[in-house]
């Protein structure tokens, strides 16, 4: 293991719930009724893009790009308003992130925009940690394909001076279906946690945590990278 990538919604910051409602107002505008429900069982892991057209389809509610930007900049506008009263990090992420930063280089590949990222990991004070971040501005294709992972190592690999990290030689952080298909298409191995999901449906991980709070880099590295 040389690298680390975390996904963020699900795994650094709290903020699926944001998410949700920030899309349900959203949609609720185009006479699409998104449940909590559904969002968790369909839509978690997708970039707001994805999720937008997904729930354009599935309601059969024509799309075109006008509306579909008009309604991410709505979107975004409202979860950026409500985070700044609503920030809650999980338990053990500030201390898992500088054990991680500490051992290696560590990059984000999310599908959330990049100025959300900015903004809470600026007010947690872990921005500094991160050497690279790829956000959904910085992909054409997001989760469950491999292309935000791909685009993380390739930003990690521009800080390098010495030989070129490998994705087997990466372990991500996940929290959703989408998110371990894409690292697992990337050919990295992933560690899942249990935050938005049961152990039951992060089976397709190589490794499964309840939390963070009770996560040790060493061991994870241990056992997915035995001698």
């Amino acid at each position: 293991m040389q690298a680390v990538i975390f996904d963020f919604d699900g795994v650094i910051a709290d903020t699926e719930p944001l998410h949700f409602e920030g899309l349900r107002r959203t949609l609720g505008e185009i006479q699409i009724n998104l449940t909590e429900d559904d969002y968790y069982a369909n839509y978690l892991g997708f970039d707001d893009r994805g999720c937008i057209l997904e729930a354009m389809r599935v309601n059969q509610i024509p799309i075109s790009p006008s509306l579909l930007e008009d309604l991410m900049a709505k979107k975004a506008t409202a979860y950026l308003a409500s985070i700044k009263d609503h920030l809650v990090i999980f338990p053990g992420v500030r201390e898992f992130v500088e054990e991680a930063a500490a051992t290696c280089p560590i990059a984000i590949a999310s599908g959330a925009l990049r100025a959300e990222i900015e903004l809470v990991l600026e007010c947690i004070g872990l921005r500094k940690s991160f050497r690279h971040i790829t956000s959904a501005e910085d992909v054409t294709q997001g989760k469950p394909n491999p292309e935000p992972f791909l685009h993380a190592l390739a930003g990690l690999n521009r800080h390098q001076s010495a030989a070129s990290l490998s994705p087997t030689s990466c372990l991500v952080i996940e929290d959703s279906r989408p998110g371990i298909r894409a690292a697992k298409s990337a050919g990295m191995k992933v560690l899942a946690v249990a935050n938005t999901h049961t152990v039951q449906d992060l089976h397709e991980a190589d490794a499964i945590s309840h939390s963070l709070r009770e996560t040790r880099l060493t061991d994870v590295r241990a056992r997915l990278w035995p001698i």
